[in-house]
């Protein structure tokens, strides 16, 4: 059993088992480092209230918003090359790692010399240096997962990605504990993140060939060229994620920044499940496209997108039935002004989860440049509405600013892309939208009845499972949690 087991967890022999595999070591290495995390967040926006807080959450996403162009793709280019030209490992890999260093550099001059004329809340002002450098190394650090999710070996990435949060939680609790301001809590997590980057480095050097031997200076151009879509996706996509923030802090109080950098803590966790789905997929996507296998990458699409909205959907609606009590427990009372604002970012897990999938086909099959288009319209539209709603309505007119942008720019990538492979998944959602609303009611009534938040949500995932047992949901059975029977079909 035991030798069962291991196989399982650290060989690839099938494409079904090395997805499970995968997806076993992605989820489960993200809810253990989140968690570890988790409590050093919660702990840091109890200390530092809701203007402490924000001073920190908006000098990250003003150092995010500036280090944007420090990856323009490199990380996903490299692991699909990986994938469909494993002759040429090393070359890719460092010649790519070079560009990279390039980019982290001019990225890191950029926010220090670029971002301080954005910031109106002085005190976000001497945090930026710090937090560029921490974005710096989570960059490397993922870039170097793209060299083991070429090898499908997610159980690294897990390992180091667990590593890296004890190193920025242990430091954060200490630098708290001691120096209880936000820019201690910067350096704290820059020491852990780069403490991480380390050992990510020490541990995959085996891979990475002759960094100085093996560039090859004329893969610069190609890399450059397949690259560049990126570079503007990356500008948009990374403008869409931090302008929110951005323009609250022109137009309201650090008080407000730290509400609303509280709340996207979780929704931006529930944001990685997809993920996790994503990079276990990546690496088949990729072999399928350059084998014109267009029937398989339909089948695995349809599986992969039911079961991310099965996930979903019963977030959505339970979550915002929780709302409230959720944001006591996790933040204090302090946040409650939060709850709104959170219910409402809970609406664009829908259409995130179905898009990033597709989203990631896209890519295996190098038709990168519909995000283009669609992460335009989507940044276009959530700055004019962040213009219009923030200084009427603060931080919950821009989640629905965020809820509007999303379903523009998924929207879209989801109508480019059937036109290479016509992916249908809404026929398929009917047991699993049925469960979620069952779900719901039955958390609606116990928390009517006076029940806690956390038996509530025990209750929640008891109902809706079982509920998706008795519909037959055919969804269990790919994942074989349910046996096929003949009354299925």
């Amino acid at each position: 059993m035991i030798k069962k087991i291991k196989s399982f967890l650290f060989e690839n022999k099938s494409e079904k088992q090395t997805f499970l595999k995968n997806a076993f070591w992605l989820t489960g290495g993200t809810a253990v480092s989140r968690i570890v995390r988790a409590f050093m967040i919660i702990y840091a926006a109890r200390i530092l209230g809701t203007e402490g807080y924000g001073v920190f959450s908006y000098a990250l996403s003003l150092a995010a918003f500036f280090t944007i162009f420090s990856d323009i793709g490199l990380s996903g280019l490299l692991t699909r090359e990986l994938v469909q030209k494993p002759a040429e490992v090393g070359r890719y890999i460092a010649t790519t790692l070079r560009i990279k260093f390039a980019f982290i550099v001019l990225g890191i001059a950029f926010t220090l010399l670029v971002a301080p004329w954005f910031i109106k809340i002085d005190a976000a002002r001497s945090l930026l240096p710090i937090v560029a450098l921490l974005l710096a190394f989570d960059s490397m650090r993922i870039f170097i997962f793209a060299i083991t999710r070429s090898k499908n070996k997610m159980e690294i990435e897990s390992g180091l990605s667990v590593l890296t949060d004890v190193f920025i939680t242990v430091f954060g609790f200490v630098a708290l504990f001691l120096l209880p301001d936000a820019r201690w809590l910067a350096i704290a997590y820059t020491a852990g993140s780069g403490l991480g980057l380390f050992v990510a480095f020490f541990v995959i050097r085996r891979w990475t060939g002759d960094f100085f031997k093996e560039f090859d200076r004329s893969l610069v151009k190609p890399i450059l060229s397949s690259a560049w879509p990126f570079a503007v996706m990356g500008l948009l996509g990374g403008f869409m994620i931090n302008i929110d923030t951005i323009i609250i802090g022109w137009f309201r109080s650090a008080g407000e920044l730290g509400l609303y950098g509280a709340v996207q803590r979780p929704i931006q966790v529930f944001y990685m499940i997809p993920g996790f789905i994503n990079v276990s997929l990546f690496p088949l996507l990729s072999k399928f496209a350059h084998e014109k296998r267009n029937e398989r990458t339909k089948a695995v699409l349809e599986r992969a997108i039911t079961g991310a909205l099965a996930v979903a959907l019963p977030l959505t609606i339970g979550g915002i039935i929780v709302g409230v009590p959720f944001i006591r427990l996790v933040f204090g009372a302090q946040y409650l002004e939060s709850a709104l604002t959170f219910q409402l970012l809970l609406l664009t897990l829908i259409p995130i989860f179905a898009g990033s999938i597709i989203g990631n086909a896209a890519f295996a099959y190098d038709r990168q440049k519909i995000f283009l288009a669609s992460v335009g319209m989507g940044a276009a539209a959530n700055v004019v509405l962040d213009l219009l709603l923030i200084p009427l309505y603060g931080i919950a007119g821009s989640a629905v600013a965020t809820i509007i942008a999303q379903i523009i720019s998924n929207g879209y990538v989801y109508a480019k892309f059937r036109q290479t492979v016509s992916v249908s998944v809404f026929p398929s959602l009917g047991k699993i939208t049925l469960a979620s609303f069952g779900m719901g009611i039955g958390v609606f009534g116990v928390m009517r009845a006076g029940w806690t938040i956390i038996p509530t949500i025990i209750f929640g995932v008891i109902v809706y499972t079982g509920l998706l047992f008795i519909l037959k949901e055919p969804l269990l059975e790919v994942l074989g949690i349910r046996k096929n029977t003949r009354t299925d079909s």
